[in-house]
């Protein structure tokens, strides 16, 4: 068939002649490929494909004496791939390219894989500026259809994503507004609209970072890695600010006189005392003996003899025994310490987990 199929094409190899002809390779144009047969190859996982036919069909046909053909094609395909974003921006990716034969089953025409039949270009050409490539790998499976069971063709490029862009667009930036957050807690607490200031700036802070981190990928129901790393610095941002809002309420609290009704009771327990002087300033009355007439008040309902005894002591936490006595004008003090050193474990277990685990 090859002698009968070679003689029409230009005249000079009849069937007399070809087996002496010392021409091992015939190369022919793209003219030719329409008189041979083809396989109906199909890429099964391909969302668009294009052949490249600037100036001319870019196709390749040569055929040996011994009767094998060599037929090559330059295609550009895109083909769909399955992300898991779950480890996100530190994900690792298989992204397959599946091909078989569309209507032969494997009864009729078999794939098979050759050494060395998948070859990529030297990577100093490449353009893959999110990922890093990897490798690849080929298999053969058997699809069986229905119509038939054909051979399936798979070859999986592996990818790494880069980090650089992510760590300077979203982690550095979520890291320095946290610690600074943390400046508030060296402000002095009377400087109200120092600290409220700059805990609405850092919590508004992340929620621009939040919003820009998430628009980076695609739409998942699922969290992220960097969607967790986003939340918990925004929590340690929002805790900041709670944090200055309980100070200032139990630091009002402890500072605010008692009610009328507790003076009054005072009064009668007390009728050998002295009256007590106020001095108004503004709308409100501060008690100059208050702290001495304290140490004389007990709680209500409670026994003074087996619980505590005076306010002064249940102010300090002491009045009941075996209990975590936490002095709330201390709370700035006790946060230097929490906040920076929650934040360091944080970041060691989230780092070693999706790097390393």
């Amino acid at each position: 068939p090859l002698q009968q199929f070679l003689y029409p094409i230009n005249g000079l190899y009849g069937p007399s002649n070809l087996t002496d002809c010392s021409m091992r390779i015939l190369t022919l144009n793209s003219n030719m490929v329409g008189l041979i047969w083809l396989p109906d190859t199909i890429f099964r996982n391909s969302k668009n494909a294009d052949s490249h036919w600037i100036t001319t069909p870019n196709q390749l046909l040569r055929i040996w004496n011994n009767g094998k053909i060599l037929y090559t094609l330059r295609m550009t395909i895109n083909a769909e791939c399955q992300l898991q974003l779950h480890n996100f921006p530190m994900d690792e990716h298989s992204c397959p390219l599946v091909f078989s034969s569309y209507g032969y089953p494997r009864d009729e025409i078999v794939y098979k894989w050759r050494r060395n039949s998948v070859e990529t270009s030297d990577q100093k050409y490449w353009r893959l500026y999110q990922f890093d490539f990897m490798g690849l790998r080929n298999t053969t499976d058997i699809l069986k259809t229905t119509a038939g069971d054909y051979v399936v063709m798979t070859v999986y490029f592996d990818l790494s994503r880069r980090m650089g862009y992510f760590t300077i667009q979203t982690y550095i930036p979520c890291i320095l507004t946290v610690v600074l957050s943390w400046v508030s807690f060296w402000i002095k607490s009377d400087a109200t609209p120092a600290r409220t200031a700059l805990g609405i700036t850092t919590v508004l802070t992340m929620t621009t970072l939040s919003t820009v981190a998430r628009n980076s990928l695609p739409r998942v129901s699922y969290v992220t890695a960097m969607d967790l790393f986003v939340t918990v610095c925004f929590l340690f941002v929002f805790a900041a600010m709670i944090e200055y809002a309980m100070l200032n309420y139990y630091s009002y609290s402890a500072q605010r006189p008692p009610a009328k009704t507790q003076r009054m009771a005072y009064s009668a327990l007390n009728m050998g005392r002295a009256p007590r002087t106020a001095m108004p300033m503004g709308n409100s009355l501060f008690w100059h003996d208050y702290e001495d007439n304290c140490l004389y008040e007990c709680l209500d309902g409670k026994d003074c003899k087996s619980f505590f005894c005076c306010y002064e002591e249940c102010k300090e936490g002491g009045w009941k025994k075996g209990r975590i006595h936490v002095n709330i004008s201390e709370l700035d003090s006790y946060s230097r310490v929490f906040f920076p050193t929650s934040f360091l474990l944080f970041n060691i277990v989230y780092w070693v987990s999706y790097l390393y685990l």
